[in-house]
């Protein structure tokens, strides 16, 4: 592989770095789970009731899960892998059929996909599914009942 073909791609990945970089942290703006007003949440009140599910909130995090766990870098698997063979088999199929050019547009279009799947992984504005149902558990554990997500 020569310098020059090299250069055609790297410039498009050195850009999507950048690019998720400042995106990652965009998704999960204020995302808190919604409690019903059962029982228990009428008997400790409201603020009783927050406190209790931030301290849920606290322990799953102190237990290493975060509401965007693998969000992005999961996107970026699947972009990466699902473009990146459409652009390996395109380039076969419409393309002049060499081998090299399969590869040169493969790698190309799974850096493409990659930073497609990892933006939207990034900006996905739904907790991961482990985080909400270890906060919904301790929830439910001091008799709250968490009834979905904002």
């Amino acid at each position: 592989m020569t310098n020059r073909p090299f250069r055609a791609w790297a410039m498009p990945l050195v850009m999507t770095t950048g690019i998720l970089a400042g995106c990652a942290g965009t998704g999960l703006r204020g995302e808190q789970p919604v409690l019903y007003p059962n029982a228990a949440y009428k008997a400790m009140g409201e603020a009783a009731a927050r406190q209790h599910l931030d301290q849920c909130v606290a322990l799953a995090r102190q237990s290493g899960l975060q509401p965007g766990d693998n969000a992005a870098a999961s996107g970026a698997m699947r972009g990466a892998a699902v473009a990146g063979v459409t652009g390996a088999v395109g380039s076969l199929v419409f393309g002049r059929g060499h081998l090299d050019d399969a590869v040169k547009r493969g790698a190309q279009g799974a850096v493409v996909g990659a930073a497609g799947g990892a933006t939207a992984g990034a900006m996905s504005e739904r907790p991961n599914s482990t985080y909400r149902q270890f906060v919904q558990r301790c929830a439910a554990e001091k008799g709250l009942d968490v009834i979905g997500w904002n």
